[in-house]
């Protein structure tokens, strides 16, 4: 069944308040009706369906951007983790993939520069060491490229000893090990035993520049917080944000989108990202999983970070296998979560504030994504919290 034939046409039917879905809507439209943001697009879901969607759109005043509508597709960046998290979780509940085993028993190739400790898991948990690792996109589909890199790579620190985000690094090896266990090239693995049975083909990964559907580019407004909105915060002079915005901008172009990166290039629609979510609800739920093993699941959702701190604001980061779990220590909305989530929703952010996350508690997956990044960090952040919070608080 194709995702547009599972949108309800009253988020009554899913048990949803339409008026606090209405509060939830209008909050995603805000900072697009105040020139913030130039478009963005929300889901919310339950029981398999789409309890309400919509998408809004600023077209520029000269009339040379195209208007969004709710057929375009967005870059969900970060986001991407689950899904390319998701299909190694397949391999781990088929008992083709170990994730304590080291890397290199994969990979021989990356067994270089200090590297040979690090096992998959780190790679999952952003504690295998080398988060600054570079790689160019294009350079995926020559092999003998793709493993100079995982040769060259140097580590930052000891596998294991931090937690440390990698923003795209750990995700090219988890791609790398995903095609070695599988036998097939990683998105066409995702395709296959993902997007086609979810009857979601935007799920896999790599756009091919013909599609029809058009897809939203992704661009950088606003200015960064001064220093009285930082101090204000205990803050103070802390850049926290660093981002380098040509490499988020590169997404923009066909070659990079063809490729698929695997820690950030997945483009789709919040209805795609919703309805995926509400799949490992289904399955995580189920006695009989129709894509991913209950069990596995479970075993992929539990916390393994430990004490792990972000070292950016010194909050555990509870990771488990490629996602953020709210957890039940206050600090959820550190993670992208409301504090009215359960404890064990799980999801993943994106860089411009995109979110996608469920809820096992109360079946609610949610899926917000914009093609901006805004430079004041702290509004970006405050928006997802904001709109998790309305989407947790939105039962009837």
């Amino acid at each position: 069944m194709a995702a547009d034939d599972l949108i309800a046409d009253d988020p009554v039917e899913l048990g949803l308040d339409p008026q606090k879905v209405a509060q939830l809507m209008a909050r995603a439209h805000q900072e697009v009706a105040q020139g913030l943001l130039p478009s963005a697009q929300v889901a919310i879901a339950r029981h398999g369906r789409i309890g309400a969607t919509a998408t809004f759109d600023r077209a520029r005043q000269d009339g040379t951007e195209r208007e969004a509508t709710g057929k375009t597709r967005y870059p969900i960046f970060s986001c991407t983790k689950a899904i390319v998290s998701a299909a190694a979780w397949i391999l781990i509940g088929e008992g083709r993939l170990d994730v304590s085993r080291r890397v290199v028993e994969v990979v021989p190739e990356f067994g270089r520069n200090g590297k040979e400790s690090v096992t998959v898991e780190h790679l999952f948990l952003h504690q295998g060491g080398f988060p600054s690792a570079g790689f160019v996109a294009e350079d995926w589909e020559n092999r003998d490229r793709r493993l100079r890199y995982f040769a060259d790579w140097r580590l930052e620190w000891q596998p294991g000893s931090r937690y440390e985000y990698h923003p795209t690094s750990a995700f090219w090896v988890i791609a790398e090990i995903i095609e070695r266990c599988a036998g097939d090239d990683w998105r066409e693995f995702v395709r296959r035993r993902i997007a086609e049975p979810l009857g979601l083909p935007a799920l896999k990964p790599g756009v091919d520049s013909g599609a029809d559907r058009p897809i939203a580019d992704f661009m950088f407004l606003g200015e960064p917080p001064g220093p009285e909105e930082l101090a204000r915060i205990g803050l103070s002079d802390l850049n926290r944000v660093a981002v380098d915005e040509e490499s988020l901008l590169a997404l923009n172009r066909p070659a990079v989108r063809a490729v698929g990166v695997p820690g950030g290039g997945g483009i789709m629609t919040a209805v795609d990202l919703a309805l995926f979510y509400q799949a490992l609800l289904a399955d995580l739920g189920s006695a009989r999983a129709r894509v991913w093993k209950a069990e596995t699941l479970r075993e992929a959702l539990t916390v393994r970070s430990g004490d792990h701190v972000d070292p950016m604001l010194g909050y555990r980061c509870n990771r488990a296998l490629g996602v953020v779990i709210a957890g039940d220590d206050g600090l959820q909305n550190f993670r992208g979560f409301a504090t009215a989530n359960s404890p064990q929703a799980f999801g993943h952010g994106g860089a411009g504030g995109q979110i996608g996350w469920a809820d096992p508690a109360t079946g609610i997956s949610f899926a917000y994504i914009t093609n901006c990044y805004d430079r004041n960090f702290l509004r970006q952040a405050r928006r997802t919290i904001e709109l998790s919070t309305l989407a947790a608080q939105s039962l009837a």
